[in-house]
């Protein structure tokens, strides 16, 4: 495809498609937009040759990372500090088991179940460490749980269980330099100043020019992304700090939360998700079909055995542990990133990288199906469902579609 519009025609359509099968099977709509991209990656690649979709074309992965950093973005600001104080001792348990748990079982499956070199062990038990920040605060969003104290728990667990993965790939394989002092130094620079900045650019010209606060967010993002990158890093991480420190402040205008939303789930994120899904190479893994297995059983596994005991401290009703262990079960944009990492520096091979990202996708799809199948704790749904992707919903709004 040689036409800019043309890919973008591509994948906004397969966006439809995917909206329209959420709307159908009531599935989490970033899930079918995963399972949408898997098939048409493979359908292109088979008819039309690799990359046939345009997934590596430098401006759709800028969207894609765009989308990703946004919506993780919009995940901190769900984070009041405040009230996150109040569930610290819960935030922390549950993220550093949820870290630790499935790092440990999974490099070891690699190491000695598949047969792989300490490294690629290493670098698979972190990509297989996560939990998806996009899936489980895209499920929050659709539900309404973001506005819940149990949606807090499970996000801030979130928070600290990818920091757990960040931190061990830093330590393991990249090297702690001055560019790592400099991007702490100036992320926690830029965080302190961020709120009175922010209060005085809304006070000063937020009723006078156009969307000054999107561009504001935008702006910091970016620019806290690019020295993340620089030092090694990742652009989320510090997306999602910003979105705690600023959680007060933009958490008074609603109504801006809404709008920003809408172009995070309306134009963004379709294409981190269906690209997510493209990546998957089907032919790799029908290579050698029970190295998807073992590692997908494994991180699954290692999450539930070492989370559900841990959850059950701090909730008592079945429903509501079991939803909360298979959501913190889910992988997708660490992991992705994680297994990339490998693959660009050497660690794994082409096909060690394949059944990572597969697993990985695989883990956003399997426990969140199961979870809101089986375990949806509707008892704690809020009357009125948040307002999410359209920016408004009204008490008989269906959680899955916003409609």
């Amino acid at each position: 495809m040689d036409s800019t519009f043309t890919v973008a025609a591509t994948w906004t359509g397969l966006a439809l498609l995917a909206t329209a099968l959420a709307s159908h099977l009531k599935v989490s709509l970033a899930l079918v937009e995963i399972a949408v991209g898997v098939a048409a990656g493979a359908v292109a690649s088979r008819f039309w040759g690799p990359d046939a979709l345009g997934a590596s074309l430098p401006w759709l992965r800028f969207l894609a990372g765009t989308g990703a950093v946004l919506l993780t973005f919009l995940a901190g600001t769900e984070l009041d500090p405040a009230r996150l104080r109040a569930k610290w001792v819960e935030v922390l348990l549950v993220g550093f088991v949820g870290f630790l748990a499935p790092f440990a079982g999974c490099a070891a499956l690699a190491r000695f179940a598949l047969g792989w070199d300490l490294r690629a062990s290493l670098l698979a038990g972190v990509a297989l460490s996560t939990t998806s920040m996009a899936v489980v605060y895209a499920v929050m969003l659709e539900y309404g749980f973001n506005q819940t104290e149990f949606g807090v728990g499970i996000l801030g667990a979130c928070f600290v269980n990818d920091l757990g993965t960040v931190v061990a790939l830093g330590l393991l394989f990249a090297p702690f330099t001055y560019k790592t002092l400099v991007f702490l130094g100036g992320t926690a620079l830029a965080l302190t100043l961020l709120p009175p900045l922010t209060r005085w650019l809304t006070a000063r010209y937020g009723h006078r020019t156009a969307a000054v606060r999107t561009k504001w967010v935008l702006f910091l993002l970016f620019a806290l992304g690019s020295l993340a990158i620089w030092s090694g890093s990742e652009a989320v991480l510090p997306a999602y700090l910003a979105g705690m420190v600023l959680a007060r402040t933009l958490g008074k205008d609603p109504f801006f939360i809404r709008r920003l939303r809408t172009l995070t789930v309306g134009f963004l994120t379709p294409f981190y998700f269906i690209r997510a899904g493209s990546l998957v190479s089907p032919s790799a893994l029908l290579a050698v079909p029970g190295a998807l297995l073992v590692l997908l059983l494994g991180k699954v596994a290692s999450k539930v055995l070492g989370l559900r005991p841990v959850i059950g401290l701090f909730r008592r009703e079945r429903k509501e542990r079991w939803y909360y262990t298979l959501l913190m079960s889910t992988g997708l944009t660490f992991g992705t990133i994680s297994a990339l990492y490998g693959l660009s520096h050497g660690i794994v091979t082409a096909e060690q990288y394949s059944h990572l990202v597969a697993v990985v996708i695989g883990s956003a799809l399997i426990p969140t199906l199961i979870a809101n199948a089986f375990f949806l704790p509707r008892h704690l749904l809020p009357l009125e469902p948040a307002a999410h992707l359209e920016g408004g919903a009204g008490r008989n709004t269906d959680p899955h579609t916003g409609q």
